[in-house]
């Protein structure tokens, strides 16, 4: 048996990455299993922890699109509490708006639960390095990255000079275009020209520690995941990647695990009775915490 042990450093995370070989009796190929783990998220927005759709949400204040799932009465730094409390690691904090106090929110958060989390929303080269010394495991990029459709090289390289390639997330949110999944960009309203495939993974893998990917056309609208982007995530990202998108009850979780062949993490925002839904917070976190004991239970064999 090969086992290719990595870890995750700044979100303490212990991976054991799925390394195909050949049982020498059988002649047949197997792979070895990574436990999946749950990513728990917050989304501020003006201040307010909300759960929305997330391709409603528009640069322009006159384009009033915006749908909301869910607004809460806590905090942000309460949740991230919250998460801190249930040893949730490696999850995400996301500013959807440039605005002083989503900015003050997400701060909040990242004091709560230092090293804990993630944090996204209008990253760039300038205040990457301020959200690390404020207590983020990672910053997240997208738009800061593309442009006019392209990967802009520089930019890409400037930040990982700045912050590290493993304090690095690139969100690669996407929507389906010609049976492809297509990045979108600028607040999921702009299609690049660059799809997820196994050349484009391997290529941007070897600026990041993960890859977060929201399926926009299923994310925040409760109507189960998108398995066939899934099972594309977990054949080719070779760095840990998590799902967000159309997660509504415990199977699933466990389709996930299955179709992202255990490589594959996962994100659950407006399903879960915390944000307003229907899935108990409470059984996911579970599900998380047997997902790391079996893993651990089977390498110990």
């Amino acid at each position: 048996m090969i086992m290719n042990l990595a870890s995750i450093q700044r979100t303490g995370i212990w991976r054991i990455s799925p390394v195909f070989t050949r049982n020498k009796n059988l002649g047949i190929p197997y792979s070895i299993q990574c436990a999946v783990h749950f990513r728990p998220c917050i989304d501020i927005h003006k201040g307010k922890v909300k759960q929305i759709v997330g391709s409603t949400l528009q640069d322009s204040a006159e384009k009033n699109t915006l749908i909301t799932n869910f607004e809460s009465d806590k905090s942000a730094a309460e949740f991230a509490d919250l998460y801190k409390q249930d040893e949730l690691r490696g999850g995400h904090v996301i500013m959807l708006g440039a605005d002083e106090v989503s900015k003050y929110g997400a701060t909040e958060a990242l004091h709560a639960y230092p090293g804990g989390m993630q944090v996204g929303g209008g990253i760039n080269s300038e205040n990457a390095v301020r959200y690390l010394e404020e207590g983020a495991s990672h910053v997240i990029v997208t738009s800061h990255v593309f442009r006019d459709g392209k990967v802009v090289l520089e930019r890409l390289k400037e930040l990982v000079h700045i912050v590290g390639k493993d304090m690095l997330v690139l969100d690669l949110s996407c929507r389906k275009k010609d049976e492809k999944y297509v990045i979108v960009t600028d607040r999921w309203q702009k299609f690049s020209n660059w799809s997820l495939d196994e050349e484009n993974l391997a290529f941007l893998a070897s600026f990041a520690d993960e890859f977060l990917v929201h399926g926009v056309d299923m994310e925040g609208k409760r109507l189960g995941i998108d398995e066939e982007l899934v099972t594309l995530l977990g054949r080719f990202s070779p760095i840990p990647v998590t799902y967000a998108g159309g997660v509504t009850t415990m199977e699933d979780l466990e389709t996930i695990k299955i179709a992202g062949m255990g490589r594959v993490d996962v994100s659950v925002g407006s399903a879960l009775d915390i944000f307003g839904g229907d899935l108990a917070y409470k059984k996911v976190v579970a599900w998380h915490h047997e997902q790391i004991e079996g893993r651990r239970s089977t390498s110990l064999l």
